[in-house]
């Protein structure tokens, strides 16, 4: 394999503008930042209130299942800005991004993981606020794939990006299968990760694609991007949205693309539930010695204490607004 130059970066933000907790009272813990009564990464705005005495009242950011990052790269002295992931709600990110006091105006581009509408919906309420702008939008050629949850008495099928409906507002699609550069290399989307590991077998028989004209498993989604930095002497950031691919995959490929051995963070969606995959996924991942380890979204409360118990220095809970601020080791720790 042809490897990648992932340019080092001085420092990477990742700020979380949607995930399924909020939590107020999480203090400051290094290298995150809380925004609550507790952290120091805001001020709380105020909202108006007909049941309080003076008629305001603390507002804060919403919680939903699905899950968005802004990330936040500084290099050279320039920074750029990309949103990964849009959350589920049509207005969850919008208003989120107001309580947090970050204009949508100020992104570069936009990278979707893949095409499940918890990731993709709150497109909805930014097309909104910014439709008309030519940005960037970068995302798998398999994203647009119809889907369905079959169970022994229902089936429920999943909301479907529209092709139209993003390209209609001005934003521009590229679609690639393989690994590609944002923003002159500070960047990497994965592409399609390949299944290696023997215990990340994917989603059950219950999730559905339709395919060659009937409905057929889908257990891979096989759009799953991840978003990777490389922090000048600290190792990777790996991002994911949901981690469908298998985290233990996405990590190995992020290294193998890269020729960086060493894992700074590993934050986002983990889809970890229960079962042999989970014991066989978190030895796994211990084995790739992150620095940090940040799960959020789709990651079970039994997957959060397997990981906390497996690397309790490493792992930090997650909650909407939290920043992640990870810089560049000093020159002399580098040599």
């Amino acid at each position: 394999m042809t490897l990648l130059t992932l340019e080092p970066v001085d420092r990477v933000d990742v700020t979380i503008l949607v995930d399924n907790t909020a939590d107020m009272l999480l203090p400051d813990l290094e290298p995150v930042r809380r925004w609550g009564l507790s952290g120091t990464s805001g001020p709380l705005p105020v909202a108006l209130s007909g049941v309080a005495v003076g008629g305001s009242t603390l507002d804060f950011l919403r919680a939903e299942h699905g899950y968005s990052a802004l990330v936040d790269v500084y290099q050279g002295g320039r920074t750029h800005r990309v949103l990964y992931d849009a959350g589920v709600s049509p207005f969850g990110l919008v208003e989120n991004l107001d309580r947090l006091g970050i204009s949508p105006d100020t992104f570069q581009a936009i990278v979707l993981s893949h095409g499940h509408f918890d990731h993709v919906a709150g497109l909805h309420g930014l097309i909104k606020r910014i439709g008309g702008r030519k940005l960037p939008v970068l995302l798998h050629p398999d994203f647009w794939s119809r889907r369905r949850i079959a169970s022994p008495d229902r089936f429920v099928d999943l909301p479907m990006p529209s092709r139209a409906g993003i390209e209609d507002a001005g934003f521009a699609l590229i679609e690639d299968r393989q690994p590609s550069f944002l923003l002159g290399g500070v960047l990497l989307v994965t592409g399609e990760v390949p299944r290696t590991t023997a215990f990340e077998s994917g989603l059950p028989p219950g999730h559905q694609a339709w395919v060659d004209g009937q409905w057929r498993h889908d257990p891979l989604v096989h759009e799953d991007q991840a978003l990777v930095a490389h922090v000048r002497g600290r190792g990777l950031v790996v991002i994911t949205g949901c981690g469908h691919a298998g985290i233990v995959n996405i990590v190995r490929q992020a290294k193998r693309l890269t020729g960086v051995d060493q894992i700074y963070l590993v934050t986002g969606g983990l889809h970890l539930r229960d079962g042999p995959v989970l014991a066989a996924t978190v030895a796994a991942l211990t084995e790739e010695r992150p620095h940090l380890i940040v799960p959020a979204h789709c990651t079970s409360w039994l997957a959060h204490h397997a990981l906390y118990e497996a690397m309790p220095r490493a792992y930090r809970p997650n909650s909407v607004g939290s920043r992640l601020e990870l810089r560049a080791a000093p020159e002399t720790e580098v040599s």
